[in-house]
């Protein structure tokens, strides 16, 4: 009898939160009670040396919720820090901070989104992460799709330079080989001679044929790249 199918669980989404204000970490643990059979793993930090120090030893972060406003720094410093340890973990902006500069500066270090705490509903902040993910890994995706077709159409140069190469060198020791044996058939030559000129002939054409269907080939029409970009499961 056929087994029934199960959904595959999908991973628990582990989520850092910097920010000072623990009744607000209370809140975003609230927020990311189970939403559409999704599980959030909250890690709560007050500042920035501690989320540093949480990141270095924790790889099963995926996303970093940050306030703006921190014990000594900020979170547009704190950002900086994490590009020069090229951290690829999102960052999303959750502040009381109504700053659309600072939104825009938040944005060019790479924050992926920005959130007002008092605009936030209770559905708003965990769907903005599911979002985030899936925009993320499919920039990932897209950008290893990038690389691999980079690296087909590198080496799909690389043939077309050799098979020019290939030819060319072929074309001076054909040519004398031509001239020669244009030569032997002006001479008089026996029955078993012209015999052997003619199995010659019939193989030297057939490798000019060769040479000039290599020289042809439409490389356009193939398939270097062998790859497509197929959607993974969530995170």
């Amino acid at each position: 009898m056929t087994q029934p199918a199960f959904p595959q669980q999908q991973k628990t989404i582990t989520v850092l939160l910097v920010d000072e204000d623990i009744s607000f970490a209370k809140l975003v643990q609230h927020h990311l009670q189970k939403f559409q059979n999704r599980e959030f793993k909250l890690i709560w930090k007050e500042n920035v040396e501690d989320a540093l120090a949480e990141i270095q030893q924790n790889p099963t972060i995926d996303l970093i919720l940050t306030d703006y406003v921190l014990p000594g720094s900020n979170g547009l410093e704190f950002c900086l820090q994490l590009n020069q340890m090229n951290c690829e973990i999102p960052i999303v902006f959750v502040t009381a901070t109504r700053d659309f500069k600072l939104a825009i500066e938040a944005m060019k270090l790479g924050v992926e989104d920005f959130l007002i705490k008092e605009d936030l509903a209770e559905s708003i902040l965990p769907r903005t992460i599911i979002n985030v993910l899936d925009r993320v890994r499919m920039h990932k995706q897209i950008k290893a799709v990038e690389k691999r077709m980079l690296i087909a159409e590198k080496r799909a140069e690389a043939i077309r330079e050799l098979v020019v190469t290939v030819c060319h060198e072929f074309n001076n020791p054909l040519a004398a080989i031509k001239i020669s044996a244009d030569l032997l058939r002006r001479q008089s030559l026996s029955e078993s001679d012209k015999e052997r000129l003619k199995k010659f002939d019939e193989n030297f054409h057939k490798i000019e044929s060769e040479i000039k269907r290599l020289r042809d080939i439409n490389f356009e029409k193939i398939d270097f790249h062998g790859t497509s970009i197929k959607p993974e499961t969530s995170a």
